[in-house]
């Protein structure tokens, strides 16, 4: 008796400047309608669309984005009142922010994230 044996697994995708490129042209939705951000996950050098965000609400009423990673992982962050951006909703791992040509740079670990930013000007008196 012969048997065949086959196995699926994802190509490799070829992570370079031109892919990094071409990550900006990318679809900015997925087909589930969720928004796509740039990512670069695990130490990658180069950013690429491919990180999926979720919108959510924690039980106590905070609102939190999920961001699903091409392989599986995800990281949960919870959307702050007060200005300063995101932080992870999960972990003891902290975040660090930069505001950088109008969107949101996070770093937690050697994970790093684009977010699209909105700035807000500072009410008078402040």
């Amino acid at each position: 008796m012969t048997m065949l044996l086959s196995a699926c697994s994802p190509e490799a995708v070829e992570k370079s400047p031109a892919k990094a490129e071409e990550a900006k042209e990318a679809p900015t939705r997925s087909a589930s309608g969720n928004e796509l951000i740039e990512c670069a996950i695990g130490g990658a050098q180069w950013f690429l669309r491919e990180c999926e965000v979720e919108k959510g609400t924690a039980d106590d009423g905070a609102r939190i984005l999920i961001v699903r990673h091409p392989d599986g992982g995800f990281r949960r962050f919870t959307v702050l009142t007060d200005g300063r951006g995101l932080e992870p909703a999960d972990g003891a791992e902290q975040a660090q922010a930069d505001l950088v040509d109008g969107r949101l740079d996070i770093r937690v670990a050697d994970d790093r994230y684009r977010f699209p930013a909105t700035v807000k000007a500072h009410a008078p008196g402040e």
